[in-house]
């Protein structure tokens, strides 16, 4: 199935939303796809829709990103429910046709700001292979920091954490 690429409505862009998965546009989410390098990061954008019915149980929700009526990617933010409480983001994708524009940057953002909003908890944390050099780099930019701890599960992985509301709560 294609689809139309962002920017391509005769010189007018629409700024970044973050949209719900409807039953109307979900297969435009689901066709999805990193580019071939980033496949071990990031599970397949069918498997993300999934894991946001999986842990719905956590107010599970997954963020589509939207730019020039085009979803250009895809997020899904979960309620950690054991301590320490707080947000999780998972599986953060940018279609591989639309990376490297700034989309994923303003996604972030967005996110941070819409969970700031909620103001649920006060902190998000997040999981990415420590080989991801391009996605730490993202997370850095937008706030977050190493969170010192260790998974031994996942020894290949960097567990990063992003203060909400401005201060390092290593």
């Amino acid at each position: 199935m294609a689809f139309p690429l962002p920017g391509s409505k005769g010189g007018q862009t629409e700024s970044m939303k973050l949209i719900a998965v409807t039953e109307e546009n979900w297969l435009e989410a689901a066709s999805l796809s990193v580019k071939a390098h980033q496949k071990g990061y990031v599970a397949p954008a069918v498997g993300i829709l999934a894991r946001g019915y999986v842990y719905r149980d956590c107010n599970a929700k997954i963020h589509a990103f939207e730019q020039d009526g085009v979803i250009v990617g895809m997020a899904l933010v979960r309620e950690f429910t054991d301590e320490p409480m707080g947000y999780d983001l998972q599986q953060f994708m940018v279609d591989g046709r639309y990376q490297n524009r700034g989309y994923g940057t303003q996604a972030l953002r967005l996110i941070l700001d819409e969970l700031r909003k909620e103001n649920h908890y006060g902190h998000v944390e997040l999981c990415v292979k420590k080989a991801d050099t391009e996605a730490i780099r993202l997370y850095e930019k937008s706030g977050f920091v190493d969170s010192g701890y260790v998974d031994e599960d996942l020894p290949d992985s960097l567990n990063m954490i992003c203060d909400l509301h401005g201060g390092d709560r290593r």
